[in-house]
């Protein structure tokens, strides 16, 4: 029994002790967002054309002046047939192009007037209205809506390692 005692003394003597790193961590966050408004436009521009075949021009015509804050404007011009009796064709087009726009200017954080023009998109902004977001000192979080074009957000993370 002593020799057990005595091995039993021996074995604690070198067993070595445990050991772990323990890490722990909490987060919490919280996002809001409010959507910005935008707009993109495209301008269109004029164009004219004119073909045929037994057409005599008479007095000339077309687009006009381009100048700045108008759009550029066009003239009829005058055709007649050359060999009476004769087939003929005749095709005239014309696309009013937009006018020159003023410069587009932002007051406070607004673009007051948007430019509306041949090819526009236009996304309207968020309203903040109530949107909110709290954390109290225990980590709690609250997230309260918002209006139109809103996103609130939030998330609580805990995580644990032992190595």
């Amino acid at each position: 029994m002593k020799k057990q005692i005595i091995l039993g003394l021996a074995l604690l003597g070198i067993a070595t002790p445990a050991s772990a790193d323990i890490t722990h961590k909490m987060q919490t966050s919280i996002q809001l967002t409010v959507d910005g408004a935008g707009s993109q436009a495209t301008r269109l521009g004029s164009t004219y054309s004119v073909t045929g075949n037994n057409i005599t021009l008479g007095t000339a015509g077309g687009l006009g002046t381009l100048s700045a804050g108008d759009a550029v404007g066009y003239t009829a011009a005058d055709y007649s047939i050359t060999t009476a009796g004769s087939s003929f064709s005749f095709s005239e087009s014309f696309i009013e192009g937009d006018a020159t726009p003023d410069a587009t200017s932002v007051t406070t954080g607004v673009v007051t007037a948007l430019p509306m023009m041949g090819s526009t998109l236009t996304t309207s902004g968020g309203v903040a209205g109530t949107l909110a977001g709290t954390i109290t000192t225990s980590g709690a979080l609250t997230v309260t809506a918002g209006g139109a074009g809103t996103t609130g957000i939030g998330q609580f993370i805990t995580e644990l390692s032992i190595d």
